[in-house]
């Protein structure tokens, strides 16, 4: 593998590299009770046309991470990641008439995790203040924040109940429409409005996530220096599909139904994939 990476006769040495380290991680397991759903207009509709609907598919869309330092306890920080995911619902409206619609919730997530101190200010060039005589109105070099970075990786939810529910049922929820990120509104099909209806729509869910608070380092690691691979391109054969297809293995694993597969479900939107 070394020879089709760096090529053969690669010299290998310790070099200093600039990275990040992970200072503390955690893993956990939430479950979010009755949260409380947005919806579009066409989604509102639907439930309020039927008490039967199901949540088909979830997929966590976008992830916003707050860090505070906690007081009086140097080098820990609080981190606060609220989750935005994104539902693909189906209301039975009646025999044989079943009709899709998304809907958008938002769970929050608070744990405390070691960081470390950083009092070092960090300067990095760039164009603008790397010039020699730079005008008035060009950035000048500042530092960088001391802040440690936080760090959540989590798999789509796992959808555990969905419920129709009167407006007087209390629901879980962290948030309104206007907290909501741009970039998250223009993944759902039409705008959400969080007026209070007659009928609101909730979900139970659970979510395994890592956390983890990294720092910048500087790291000796022994490495290789690249060299030009001996291996040639190949450029892809314009034959016969069948001819293409009947070199292709047989999917066994695909057939094998003692084996979960995970489903690739089209979203309609390319956020979060």
């Amino acid at each position: 593998m070394a020879d089709n990476i760096f090529g053969s006769g690669s010299g290998r040495e310790t070099v200093c590299i600039d990275t990040y380290r992970v200072l503390d991680s955690c893993r956990d397991r939430d479950c979010y009770r009755d949260a409380k759903c947005f919806l579009t207009s066409f989604g509102q509709e639907m439930i309020e046309r039927t008490d039967s609907v199901r949540t088909k598919y979830a997929k966590v869309l976008s992830t916003h991470i707050d860090i505070d330092q906690v007081p009086f306890n140097c080098g820990f920080y609080q981190l606060t990641a609220k989750i935005f995911i994104k539902l693909i619902c189906e209301a039975c409206l009646g025999p044989g008439n079943v009709q899709d619609f998304e809907a958008l919730v938002a769970v929050d997530k608070k744990v405390c995790l070691y960081g470390g101190e950083g009092s070092v200010s960090v300067f990095k060039s760039n164009g603008s203040c790397g010039a020699f005589c730079p005008g008035t109105g060009e950035d000048s070099c500042t530092a960088g924040d001391t802040m440690p970075v936080a760090v959540i990786e989590t798999v789509d939810p796992v959808i555990l109940d969905t419920k129709v529910r009167e407006r007087e049922c209390g629901c879980n929820c962290c948030c309104n429409c206007c907290d909501i990120p741009s970039n998250v509104l223009r993944c759902m099909g039409g705008d959400l409005n969080d007026q209070e209806r007659d009928r609101n729509l909730t979900i139970s869910l659970g979510l395994f996530s890592v956390l983890r608070i990294e720092r910048p380092a500087q790291l000796l690691v022994n490495a290789a220096e690249y060299n030009v691979p001996e291996k040639q391109c190949v450029e892809a054969p314009n034959d016969d599909p069948c001819s293409i297809f009947n070199g292709i293995p047989f999917p066994e694993k695909e057939f094998n139904s003692s084996v979960c597969q995970s489903q690739n479900r089209n979203t309609k939107c390319g956020c979060g994939n």
